[in-house]
């Protein structure tokens, strides 16, 4: 009798101990792979780059700053009114600034700088960055050489066109025509452009990117990429992820930069669940987006 409860009591010792290997330590191991839901994001805006040195190039926000640098009273008049004028056909502000202004504007040659302050002409992007969704401007120039000689400011209208991102017009009465004459007029394919572009809020965009998962055992692995496709740079955020429906790790994501993106490891999270059939990351954030449907992002076992 003695014997029997003595064996009972090791074969209990034994499923105890083999329960607990498989349930702390890793027993082979499991990849997951990205099944990414695209977004409905859509600019409406394909033709842009037809009108535009590269495609939906705009500024931040529709509220632009500029500051006129040491110009001639006809030449900042000519400059002044070009801003008024645009403002008049578009949803477009622009303001004056004491520093750090978005549009630089300079009357004086000696502001050129050879190999590529410009992108053509006179006026154009100088600083631009990149996303999924914008070629967002950071910073535009405008070098008037010259004051308009016609009734309206031909000259400063037409480069401050260039530094909002436009490109020259085939058409010869249309004032981006390359050659400038008094009869030359803006058109209405320029503004509607304009607020095509400036029509989406000036908001951060954070995305997934490629991401992968693997569990060893009980212990899930993780390397999450994001990117922030936005128009302004995005506050902190939470990720979380997620085995099957269940929390199992939130981790901080720090504020990021236009076009900018981090990659974030996890390691050993313990998972609770015998079995898991896929791993999801939620992108948790508190303010308002361009775009949040891809703000998740599941991950399935490899077949």
């Amino acid at each position: 009798m003695g014997n029997k409860i003595f064996l009972s009591a090791i074969f209990f010792f034994i499923v105890v101990f083999l329960l607990a290997m498989y349930w702390f330590f890793p027993f082979g191991e499991v990849s997951f792979e990205t099944r990414v839901e695209h977004s409905n994001f859509n600019l409406n805006a394909s033709n842009s780059g037809e009108m535009q040195f590269y495609e939906n190039l705009r500024y931040p926000s529709s509220k632009i700053s500029y500051k006129i640098e040491d110009c001639p009273l006809n030449k900042k008049g000519d400059m002044e009114e070009a801003f008024l004028l645009l403002e008049e056909k578009t949803i477009l502000d622009f303001y004056p600034v004491n520093s750090n202004p978005e549009i630089s504007v300079f009357c004086d040659s000696h502001n050129r700088i050879e190999g590529g302050m410009f992108i053509a002409g006179e006026g154009g992007p100088s600083n631009i960055t990149q996303t999924d969704n914008f070629n967002v401007i950071k910073n535009g120039m405008i070098l008037l050489i010259r004051p308009s000689e016609c009734e309206n400011p031909n000259v400063a209208l037409h480069e401050l066109i260039h530094a909002l991102g436009f490109t020259h017009s085939e058409n010869p009465n249309n004032i981006m025509y390359n050659i400038s004459n008094c009869k030359q007029t803006l058109g209405e394919d320029i503004p509607q452009m304009i607020n095509l572009l400036y029509g989406y809020p000036s908001q951060p965009d954070l995305s997934f990117e490629n991401s992968s998962a693997s569990m060893k055992g009980k212990y899930l692995d993780v390397t999450i990429s994001v990117r922030n496709n936005g128009l302004i740079d995005s506050p902190p955020a939470k990720i979380i992820v997620y085995a099957d429906e269940s929390i199992v790790q939130e981790t901080t994501l720090d504020s990021l930069e236009v076009g900018s993106g981090k990659i974030i490891t996890l390691t050993n999270i313990w998972v609770k669940q015998i079995s898991v059939s896929k791993i999801k990351f939620v992108i948790n954030a508190s303010f308002e987006e361009l775009d949040k449907s891809d703000n998740t992002l599941v991950l399935e076992i490899k077949k």
